[in-house]
């Protein structure tokens, strides 16, 4: 996730050419100030690990790497997910959580940017062992933890069952103290936001659909009389019929294909969906409703036989996973894992839109070449906010003791995040940047106007 460090130092050579932009800084003072601003933002404040140590069911004491990396607060507490993946590392962890500090700022919310890791593969770890770990991992970073200081949330690998564990942990650790705030993404029963589930996948596809859909109609006519490129790309899709593929079918891919798939707004046909096992492919469209219904019932795992497709009459294709990125459609919908299109497989990318539902998919590389061809990249810092956004909601509502009902949480979403396309929209669309470009500047000229406003540049 190069391509992080590279935007920012492109953003802010931007920003430092824009001479209304921080009018006090002038000549060589101007000049370190964003030299300063280049290296607070490029490194993380804090980088926490260590190694857990587990006694296992059969008395076997593992020692399992962890991290906490807590990247900026200049806005508020650090907010990020805890990924429980065995690939994840020191690097990984970090690029994610300067990526939080860059969407919290480019969505307005009062957060820094965090987040955590630990190296395992879930399926290989039975209920109490897991339960043990997410213990453990309360327990050796506590001190760094609170509603005030750094509160976690669920990512890959995890969900509302660790969230759960680790409050009742911290709970335990900080009696007669507050704690419902400490993490967010938990079970409704235990202080969690109705929706928070979905967030993430509905909010990942209302960019998109609001995009295509409400911005082209009420700019079709300015788009139409621009030379943008991407432009050309959205107006070429508007109002027909679009086929998409589907990385990812877990909670955040899952979701957003059901919503493509209900929506009255655009003519969506998925025929590709996929996970860590297999694809399926239909041409004539998939039923997103039944593979859900499916997955429920497999721990979320897609038919991969003939004879499941058969016992629940789903019509599709079994095909090898790795074949959708490559396939011949409009849209693909990113929602696995980083560094997914890169390279090797650039060239061979036939979509002209992307939407970034996972952080990173796209590799530095990959993203410049994708959009020098005029594919129109909906990236992760704007694309999949919905849980961070409903994560702060949820942070509220348990500070107030308030809670709001499902559809108030998901307009308040999509107002949130219809603020934001609104605010990004129209510079996109107006400059040869892409849209990821846009998206950075911003979040950069936010961060970096608190930053100077705090005296935090001399």
């Amino acid at each position: 996730m190069q391509k992080q460090q590279t935007i920012i130092e492109e953003s802010m050579k931007a920003l430092m050419e824009d001479e209304s932009f921080l009018p006090d800084l002038q000549a060589q003072t101007r000049e370190q100030a964003f030299k300063s601003l280049v290296a607070l933002l490029s490194t993380p404040n804090h980088i926490h690990k260590s190694f857990l140590r587990v006694t296992l069911d059969d008395n076997t004491i593992v020692r399992i790497p962890a991290f906490r990396v807590q990247h900026s607060d200049t806005v508020g507490p650090y907010k990020g997910g805890v990924r429980f993946h065995e690939s994840v590392n020191e690097g990984e962890v970090s690029n994610l959580a300067k990526l939080m500090t860059l969407k919290n700022a480019l969505h307005e919310l009062p957060f820094g940017g965090g987040k955590g890791g630990v190296v395992i593969k879930p399926q290989e770890y039975n209920i109490k062992e897991l339960n043990l770990i997410c213990k453990k991992y309360v327990q050796y970073f506590d001190d760094i933890l609170g509603p005030d200081k750094d509160i976690p949330a669920p990512d890959v690998g995890t969900g509302e069952r660790e969230m759960d564990w680790m409050m009742g942990e911290f709970k335990n650790i900080h009696p007669g103290e507050p704690y419902r705030n400490s993490f967010t993404g938990k079970s409704v029963v235990n202080g969690g936001s109705l929706g928070r589930r979905e967030a993430t996948g509905k909010g990942v596809y209302f960019t998109f659909r609001y995009m295509m859909h409400n911005f082209l109609n009420e700019n079709r006519k300015w788009l139409s009389n621009t030379d943008n490129i991407f432009a050309n790309t959205a107006l070429n899709h508007h109002d027909q019929k679009l086929s998409m593929a589907v990385q990812g079918f877990g909670n955040l891919g899952s979701v957003a294909a059901l919503e493509a798939y209900q929506c009255d707004y655009l003519q969506n046909k998925i025929v590709a969906v996929s996970d860590h096992n297999v694809m399926l492919y239909n041409n004539d469209g998939l039923d997103i409703p039944a593979l859900i219904k499916f997955t429920e019932k497999s721990d979320g795992d897609l038919p991969t036989t003939e004879e499941d497709l058969e016992e629940h009459e789903i019509k599709a294709e079994i095909r090898e996973r790795d074949e959708l990125l490559e396939m011949d459609c409009d849209v693909l919908l990113l929602a696995a894992l980083e560094d997914q299109i890169h390279e090797d497989n650039m060239e061979r990318i036939q979509a002209s839109m992307i939407i970034e539902g996972a952080n990173g998919p796209i590799t530095e590389d990959a993203d410049r070449y994708l959009a020098d061809k005029g594919v129109l990249i909906v990236p992760d810092i704007l694309a999949n906010a919905g849980g961070v956004i409903v994560s702060y909601y949820e942070w509220i509502q348990g500070r107030e003791a308030q809670f709001m009902t499902e559809d108030q949480v998901y307009e308040r979403l999509f107002d949130k995040m219809k603020y934001t396309m609104d605010t990004i929209l129209p510079q996109f669309f107006g400059d040869p940047f892409p849209l990821r470009q846009n998206c950075y500047i911003h979040s950069v000229m936010k961060l970096s106007t608190i930053m100077y406003r705090q005296g935090k540049l001399y």
